[in-house]
């Protein structure tokens, strides 16, 4: 397995006294494979998934709607499931849908360390028994408020990009949420016991891939005020570390 260091991420601090917040048990910083699955069900959308492979530092990339068989996910520190078109309140998922419902129950009951993104953070809020609703589409910053800077929001500024159209209503079982704005109270969630992200913003989007979708605004924000790739740099030294969070 490829090793790289990343002991530089200041992960071994304490929440603020009278903060809620996490807290995080170091050991020896050293990143293993992290694998994404790529729950996007139209090619034409499926640029994101690699983006999020390419802030990783050792991935492996798995489009899980064309082959819903996933590797082994003892040989992985950690997984992250990608955004995708798909709503999860839809009838019809076909079989990869099945397998991401899987992945998150093995990733609660192995302790895996699993990042959902967009999709993703919807998928295992429903997982648990959230409620995730149509909303409008957005492509565009948006900006966090009342959101807490720790995990995989460490260091994160508060304009992110996002590409959705759904909203996570109602938490899922085990789930807090960690960020809101002024249209998603569940912006960003994290599980209660287990070390389990997610966020609804695409931390992998970026100037790379900015001209793909044809209906982005930035509105009054632009990418200088934005380091939300930032996530997937904490999500892998998380993973490396071995963190495990618990609520205050």
């Amino acid at each position: 397995m490829k090793v790289v260091g990343v002991g530089e991420t200041p992960f071994d601090k304490s929440p603020a006294p009278g903060r809620s917040g996490w807290v995080y048990h170091r050991v020896p910083a050293t990143a293993g494979m992290i694998l994404v699955l790529d729950n996007e069900v139209r090619p034409e959308y499926r640029y994101l998934g690699p983006e999020i492979a390419h802030f990783l530092p050792d991935p492996e990339y798995h489009v899980l709607v064309e082959k819903p068989e996933y590797p082994p996910l003892e040989g992985f520190d950690g997984v992250v499931l990608s955004g995708s078109t798909d709503s999860v309140y839809d009838d019809d998922h076909g079989a990869w849908f099945d397998a991401a419902l899987e992945v998150i129950d093995r990733c609660l009951a192995d302790r895996i360390p699993l990042l959902g993104v967009c999709h993703g953070h919807q998928l295992v809020n429903h997982a648990l028994g959230g409620v995730v609703e149509e909303d409008r589409r957005r492509a565009t910053f948006v900006e966090m408020t009342d959101y807490r800077e720790s995990g995989v929001l460490e260091g994160v500024n508060p304009v992110v990009p996002v590409l959705h159209a759904d909203l996570v209503t109602e938490l899922g079982e085990g789930m807090a949420s960690v960020a809101e704005t002024d249209y998603d109270p569940h912006f960003c969630s994290v599980h209660r016991e287990a070390p389990v992200w997610t966020v609804q913003f695409h931390p992998e989007f970026t100037e790379r891939v900015v001209d793909r979708p044809g209906d982005w605004d930035p509105g009054e924000h632009t990418f200088a005020e934005v380091n939300a790739s930032r996530v997937l740099e904490n999500f892998a030294a998380l993973c490396a570390n071995e963190a495990e969070p618990t609520v205050r």
